[in-house]
């Protein structure tokens, strides 16, 4: 069994490698520097591809799929991705660029063309990334929230297409909350919610994506999603205003 997984050279994308690599799988893993994987993964040679892969980028996206097309990949995880604080009139238009570029234009690109296989096939999985944010608006990570809401919203109409298809495809998307990873330090944001241990998280996903669950959330934000679908507009937008901080440098 073969597994792609995006964003592997840290945080969950990392756990979710070594998880799978216990659970016997071989691994394709791709992140913007090979270096950096190859240490990562040097004990493990035999059962590691690193391939380095900028996938903000739409070319690198297709050859990336085009390259691994002949491997018949049993598991896309798309992990890669990163976010931003502030006021959204202050924040960084190049880097909501790449942002969206990665955290969704990848996903999409890379979900559409390994689907195609997996359909014909009549077999695979794919895990979306995506987070709580993917449920409302974010005050203050505007983009983010954004970028999440869309890979919330692609992923569950392919869900449906897939089940109205009788098709044995699966896919699921994993919403957590923060989780103790890099994610903070790049987004230059404090929440002021717990995060979730990043080896807990990655493993609930993965056994979420097994049990063939279509939204993982874990138990530490089963009532924000909840509240998220009742709560009055207005107030949930208050409540995430306050949520997050911007971190100034």
């Amino acid at each position: 069994m073969k597994a792609l997984i995006t964003g592997a050279s840290s945080g969950m994308g990392k756990e979710m490698a070594k998880y799978l690599l216990s659970l016997g799988y071989e691994l394709f893993v791709v992140s913007r520097d090979k270096e950096d994987l190859d240490e990562i993964y040097k004990e493990n040679q035999e059962k590691v591809t690193t391939i380095s892969c900028d996938l903000t980028k739409k070319e690198e996206c297709i050859k990336l799929y085009k390259d691994l097309k002949k491997e018949n990949i049993d598991i896309l995880i798309n992990d890669a991705g990163f976010g931003d604080s502030g006021n959204f009139t202050e924040t960084s238009l190049d880097k909501e660029l790449d942002m969206i570029d990665l955290n969704i234009k990848a996903y999409h690109i890379l979900t559409k063309l390994f689907l195609r296989d997996f359909v014909k096939r009549d077999y695979g999985r794919i895990l979306n990334v995506a987070s709580m944010a993917g449920f409302m608006p974010g005050p203050y990570m505007a983009t983010y929230y954004a970028t999440k809401n869309y890979i919330v919203s692609l992923s569950l109409a392919i869900y449906e297409e897939l089940k109205k298809d009788k098709s044995n495809v699966k896919i699921s998307i994993f919403c957590p909350g923060p989780v103790s990873t890099n994610f903070s330090n790049v987004a230059n944001v404090k929440f002021h919610i717990p995060s979730l241990n990043s080896h807990y998280a990655s493993k609930l996903a993965i056994d979420g994506m097994f049990q063939d669950k279509l939204i993982i959330v874990p138990p530490n934000m089963k009532l924000n999603h909840v509240l998220s679908k009742v709560a009055p507009t207005k107030l949930v937008l208050s409540v995430n205003s306050l949520v997050q901080n911007h971190v100034s440098k």
